[in-house]
């Protein structure tokens, strides 16, 4: 089972995200809503200098990514 990534920021979670399809539907304060409208997604992305592994499990979770996936698109 491959590891999620340490360390990235939340920006950098959001670019690998729209990679995948997703759009910035809205930010409200520090967070930002992504969308994929097919298959319908939608995701919250906070805006720290680092998100927690769990929280971006659950942002992975939430977007029917799996880590091996995530991982490729973020190089």
């Amino acid at each position: 089972m491959t590891k999620l990534p340490r360390g990235l920021s939340g920006k950098e979670v959001v670019k690998t995200l729209q990679r995948a399809g997703f759009y910035l539907k809205r930010q409200k304060g520090s967070h930002f809503v992504l969308r994929r409208d097919n298959p319908f997604a939608q995701v919250v992305v906070p805006d720290h200098k680092s998100v927690d592994t769990g929280t971006l499990s659950n942002i992975l979770d939430g977007a029917d990514l799996s880590i091996e996936d995530f991982i490729e698109l973020l190089k």
